[in-house]
């Protein structure tokens, strides 16, 4: 048999493992919260080993660091790990997990491969409650958990099936790691089939519901996503675009919930932490935004002992205090 010939044959038998059905009891776990931690979702065909997928994760994420802006805020960063972290817990990831926070405007949370996270800022400014956070980070880390990252690269390759040996020599990883210029990170890691994302929602719900939210919050957020995206078309950042957020996953998620999830007597909404950081985070970037105070701009402060107002340029007695009826007064410009 010549090379050729074995290169078709071994690609059409990975192709075929890639479509085979899943066992029923396999199936049946992955549809049953009960059974997280106790379940293999990452699939049956990946040319990475685990300790490949946490280096070139690694790798991507340094990219990411070097080009981003991140929120340094000890307290904002604390907070958002804190939530990742317990859905971590409550979930199939079977790596540790770092999760920073990017300044960033656009409503968007992505996780690499190897369990490199990063949530934007937009995403948290724009999220209600801590539900719907939880909401969207608990649907990224079902892409760590099921290694979806690394399984697509793999389907490209077996697609592709001349590119293998660079794989084995790392060529084809050098040039995923040099197109990471810009954040302009290998799509291949950013955006997913259809299959992989809807596998994302059901797990995500799952991971929401078992940290103990609300998972109706899943959906609520989605549909707000959607309506926004509707509204202002851009709104939402291109990763989201190119899987856009249709009916019928809004529906099928809203499926799982009635179907799988058994209902609790009480679920976490939100927190007033979540409130507090929110206010935090806002006021964070509105100081970074450089807003300068006028140096010619009168200051007005009150003289010690006194309930005057001390007024440079105002007219006054000897020691600058001014009398009651000199006092500037504010009013609303007309509109």
């Amino acid at each position: 048999m010549s090379l050729q010939k074995f290169h078709r044959l071994a690609a059409f038998v990975l192709l075929a493992a890639l479509s085979l059905p899943v066992g029923v009891r396999a199936e049946d776990k992955k549809h049953d919260p009960d059974e997280i931690g106790n379940r293999d979702v990452d699939g049956k065909v990946n040319f990475y080993s685990l300790e490949k997928e946490i280096a070139l994760g690694k790798q991507l994420a340094m990219e990411v660091e070097r080009q981003a802006k991140l929120v340094d805020d000890p307290i904002i960063s604390e907070y958002v790990n804190r939530v990742g972290q317990n859905l971590v817990r409550n979930s199939d990831v079977k790596v540790p997990v770092s999760i920073k926070v990017i300044d960033s405007d656009e409503v968007n949370a992505f996780a690499l491969p190897g369990g490199f996270f990063f949530v934007n800022t937009g995403l948290i400014l724009r999220a209600d409650n801590e539900a719907e956070l939880a909401g969207v980070m608990g649907h990224e880390l079902a892409h760590i958990a099921a290694r979806h990252g690394t399984r697509q690269a793999t389907r490209g390759q077996i697609a592709n099936f001349a590119s293998i040996p660079l794989l084995f020599m790392g060529g084809w990883t050098g040039y995923a790691i040099r197109q990471a210029a810009g954040l302009a990170l290998p799509m291949t890691f950013l955006t997913f089939s259809r299959g992989f994302e809807s596998e994302a929602d059901l797990l995500g719900i799952q991971y929401l519901y078992k940290a103990g939210y609300d998972p109706g919050s899943y959906v609520d957020f989605f549909e707000k996503l959607q309506a926004m995206e509707k509204r202002k078309p851009g709104t939402l950042s291109k990763v989201f675009r190119s899987h856009p957020l249709t009916e019928d996953r809004i529906e099928e998620s809203q499926k799982t919930i009635e179907k799988y999830l058994k209902e609790k007597p009480e679920y976490v909404l939100t927190t007033s932490e979540f409130d507090e950081v929110k206010e935090r985070l806002a006021l964070v970037l509105n100081k970074q935004k450089g807003e300068v105070e006028d140096p010619n701009r009168p200051t007005l402060r009150r003289a010690p002992g006194s309930d005057k107002i001390e007024m440079g340029d105002e007219k006054g007695d000897d020691k600058g205090n001014v009398d009651d009826d000199e006092r500037p007064t504010l009013k609303r410009r007309p509109n």
